[in-house]
């Protein structure tokens, strides 16, 4: 039998403490505790959480994983709940002044914007901010009429990108646009590459952002491709490896996770998730449970909340992922 020595070059080390800087792979024997633990970099997984009050689908998420806010249309009644989850529970908030699905959401759960959006099957521009109790409509709305909105940033420095408007009875005509909110008014600045709609997005600031997904109609209704926004240019870098609309996502620039989603056609919805490292999509374990049309937040591709899909249901189901480095104590059993 292969011995720990022959596989990492040394013996398990004898520690009065847990070390304060383990590599992955590091095992050692804690004396004081009489046991032998490891350390290993865990590549992340889906657990179930505590379910919405309200199953939808089509809504916006902000915050981490544990201080998350939801926001959008609700199926039994069209109004535009709104719900806050501690990392176990969600409780119902106020609704929004105007209720709408497939928008855009920006900010924290104490401080949210929300933006763009479909009350029926109409685009509006419409933007609401939240202050930790109730919904204000603001008087600086989007430039362009928008649904299924890229969204990032802040309650005061928030980025909407991409998205689609009603055709004239033709169909969604998917748009390029970009604009910055500075917690006043809307400023449209330049366009993604590439026109889509219904993408995964990521980002803390309204200067460091990524699109990447969604349908380009009349072009690839399930794409792959992704975007880096600088502050002033959107710069395509490399694809997802399956290619998808109407999915999650969440994140930073240089750390994010895409998940769910479907491709078209036929719309088969999907549970593959990828994790970004800033340069590359890798796949990850899958959700529970494949959806689309969900809502999402968290911080990185370490903290993610995946809530609210069509599977092919309206799901009030929340799913939390989380990844990272782990320490573990080895038992005989």
């Amino acid at each position: 039998m292969t011995t720990y020595k022959e596989i990492r070059g040394t013996n398990i080390e004898v520690l009065a403490s847990d070390p304060s800087n383990p590599v992955s792979g590091q095992v050692w024997y804690n004396s004081t505790s009489n046991v032998v633990k490891g350390f290993y970099i865990d590549p992340g997984s889906w657990a179930t959480g505590g379910n919405m009050n309200a199953g939808r689908n089509n809504n916006a998420g902000v915050g981490p994983m544990t201080a998350a806010l939801a926001f959008g249309r609700d199926s039994s009644d069209g109004t535009g709940k709104t719900e806050a989850y501690d990392g176990t529970t969600w409780t119902a908030k106020n609704n929004m002044n105007t209720s709408r699905g497939s928008l855009g959401g920006a900010g924290t759960q104490t401080a949210a914007l929300a933006y763009g959006g479909e009350p029926g099957s109409a685009s509006i521009d419409n933007t609401e901010l939240w202050n930790g109790t109730n919904w204000t409509e603001l008087g600086g709305d989007l430039n362009t009429v928008k649904k299924k909105v890229g969204s990032a940033g802040t309650s005061t420095a928030a980025l909407a990108f991409g998205g689609d408007q009603d055709g004239g009875g033709v169909g969604p005509v998917n748009i390029d646009a970009t604009e910055t909110w500075n917690g006043t008014s809307w400023t449209e600045v330049n366009d993604l590459n590439t026109a889509r709609a219904a993408m995964g997005s990521a980002g803390a600031t309204n200067t460091a952002a990524l699109a990447f997904g969604g349908n380009t109609y009349p072009g690839t209704p399930a794409g792959a491709i992704t975007e880096s926004w600088n502050g002033t240019n959107w710069t395509e870098t490399a694809d997802l490896n399956t290619g998808r609309n109407s999915l999650g996502g969440n994140g930073t620039q240089t750390s994010a996770l895409a998940y769910g989603g479907g491709t078209a056609p036929p719309f088969t919805r999907l549970a593959i998730t990828e994790s970004w490292n800033g340069s590359s999509w890798s796949e990850v374990n899958d959700l529970p449970v494949a959806g689309s049309s969900g809502g999402s937040t968290g911080a990185n591709n370490t903290d993610a909340l995946s809530f609210a899909q069509t599977q092919p249901n309206n799901n009030p189901a929340t799913f939390e992922w989380t990844a990272g480095p782990a320490t573990i104590t080895f038992t005989d059993s």
